[in-house]
């Protein structure tokens, strides 16, 4: 008997479709990561550099402190003995108090001149560019040509400073043998440098700050020192909380203008008497002239702590301004 095989008519088996929707949860979490990391992503570079430049240096300092380190390599573990010997040391707090001292005589009448500048140049002046243009050479001006001509115009006995306060009977001064009148000199180097560039930061705040305010202020009577007291001070706040900080930091690192204008064996150290000598100077003396890094980098430690601590204390005082 003979058996015939048919092929079989059944269809074959099918894979069912997808549902709708079935890959939207995926899509959703692909955007949302997009979304959400994105940013991270794009300001990972500088986080990565600041890490490198920033953190780690910042901690090896902080542990080079802590060892009796010298030139000729690392020597023993010291702990906190560094810190110690600087609390203890005269110098250290005499250079602290100089750099303190040259901070307030050039910090605030810096920041006072930069505000009345920019209350000028935002006035309808012509030659606007030409102005700004112009209080932005000292910026660009090498810091040392700057020293340069500032320590000849505060030479004792051929200066122009000593020729003005001849005209008005005033005796020449001596302008690197006393600490008043060489942070005066020093300030004065600082603020013709820096006016200009926080006239610029305050400048771009006050064109931001509507007219119809001054307006109406004018209306009822208010005159240009009410104006600027009452609506520009307020208004540019954040501008000033800035340029406090940032003068601030920079003053308690100075370096490059003292040291110039001290000139001689004993710019380093700020003068014979170590009248003008600030905390950055002490700490290059200690650590590259001296060779003791350890305690150099414990200089550099207190630096930071200091800066940190005068950031914060100006950012809470200049916040709870009226």
């Amino acid at each position: 008997m003979a058996t015939h095989l048919r092929p079989s008519t059944a269809a074959p088996p099918t894979r069912d479709a997808p549902a709708p929707g079935a890959h939207r949860p995926r899509e959703k979490l692909l955007s949302r990561l997009d979304r959400g990391g994105s940013p991270y992503l794009f300001i990972a570079p500088f986080f990565l550099l600041f890490a490198v430049f920033g953190l780690y240096p910042l901690g090896y300092t902080a542990w080079v402190s802590l060892h009796d380190w010298t030139i000729s390599g690392k020597g023993d573990y010291v702990g906190l003995a560094n810190y110690r010997q600087l609390f203890g040391d005269p110098d250290f707090w005499n250079a602290l108090g100089n750099t303190l001292g040259m901070l307030v005589v050039a910090t605030v009448p810096q920041l006072v001149l930069a505000l009345i500048v920019a209350s000028l140049l935002n006035q309808q002046l012509r030659a606007m560019t030409f102005l700004r243009l112009g209080i932005l050479l000292p910026i660009v001006t090498s810091v040392a040509a700057v020293g340069i001509v500032f320590s000849q115009i505060f030479d004792r006995d051929a200066g122009m400073a000593n020729g003005l306060l001849g005209l008005v009977g005033v005796h020449p001064v001596d302008w690197r043998a006393d600490k008043w009148s060489s942070w005066l000199a020093i300030s004065t180097m600082v603020d013709w440098r820096w006016t200009g560039y926080n006239s610029l930061i305050y400048l771009a705040a006050m064109q931001a700050i509507p007219r119809e305010l001054y307006e109406a202020a004018a209306v009822d009577g208010a005159g240009r020192i009410r104006q600027l007291r009452s609506i520009t001070v307020p208004m540019i706040r954040p501008a000033v909380i800035f340029t406090v900080i940032s003068s601030t930091i920079a003053g308690m690192q100075l370096f490059t203008e003292p040291l110039i204008f001290g000139q001689g064996p004993d710019a380093i150290s700020g003068g014979s008497l170590r009248q003008f000598q600030t905390v950055s100077m002490f700490m290059f003396e200690k650590a590259f002239r001296n060779f003791d890094y350890g305690y150099g980098s414990a200089v550099a430690w207190m630096i930071f702590l200091v800066i940190m601590l005068l950031t914060a204390i100006n950012f809470f005082i200049v916040r709870r301004m009226k």
